[in-house]
């Protein structure tokens, strides 16, 4: 599941890796993709449909308005529930539910490994997503955002949460109420509802997408919020420097 709001720059790469990541999974396993236009007014829609025109189980969907208050939570469950709707023949726990970003890329063994993680009897897998292009960031913007990942980081695993690299069980997600709809950090709140429901999770450090280092993202509270956050910090402490 893949939302997108006014992606034409990066939609492509995207689509191009998960593409590429789904290939490798075994034929006998059923693939459905729903990349879901979120209220898009440039050329997004028209890249999308070049795509997927020739992938068999990707479809587009379009949101041209959203319920008031919410966020991109909604887009992601319509997504997700568009995806089931068309496996409706199996059975919940049966099928791992991938989620991304348009602006990230993912690694060709992603849908793989994350199966490798179904198999082992998990309900969620949570990877990391590294900045891809952050030459544009300042020094002090690069450093507190690796101190920042460092910080969660424990061995083999880590504490971070990335709707950019997410993989749970339909099951799971069904009975802890899905992405919610409302506000922002839609990830982190069905993350804390599977923990407080029971559920097998796993938060591996190997496991890794690139997403973009932008300081104007499209959903609010994620990474690119994060480093605009950062660089603002950065430029507040230089202005108190020099009046000081």
């Amino acid at each position: 599941m893949i939302p997108a709001h006014n992606e034409q720059a990066r939609i492509g790469a995207c689509l191009r890796s998960v593409h590429t990541a789904l290939a490798h999974v075994p034929s006998r396993i059923q693939v459905e993709v729903s990349v879901v236009l979120d209220r898009c007014r440039d050329r997004s829609p028209q890249l999308v449909d070049t795509h997927l025109r020739s992938w068999p189980g990707a479809r587009a969907l379009t949101v041209s308005s959203r319920p008031a208050g919410t966020g991109v939570g909604y887009v992601r469950d319509l997504g997700v529930r568009d995806v089931l709707h068309r496996l409706h023949l199996v059975p919940t726990d049966a099928i791992w539910l991938l989620s991304t970003d348009a602006d990230t890329v993912v690694p060709p063994h992603w849908a793989t490994e994350q199966l490798r993680y179904a198999a082992a009897g998990l309900h969620g897998v949570a990877g990391l997503a590294e900045l891809a292009d952050p030459s544009e960031l300042s020094d002090h913007t690069r450093q507190r955002y690796r101190t920042i990942i460092a910080s969660g980081m424990r061995g083999t695993t880590h504490e971070h949460l990335y709707a950019a690299n997410l993989g749970v069980r339909a099951d799971a997600y069904l009975r802890c109420g899905g992405f919610p709809s409302h506000d922002h950090g839609e990830e982190r709140r069905l993350w804390a509802a599977m923990a407080a429901a029971g559920c097998r999770l796993r938060q591996p450090s190997n496991l890794r997408v690139q997403t973009s280092a932008r300081t104007h993202g499209r959903a609010q509270g994620g990474v690119a919020d994060l480093l605009q956050s950062l660089q603002t910090e950065n430029a507040s402490s230089l202005t108190s420097e020099n009046v000081a």
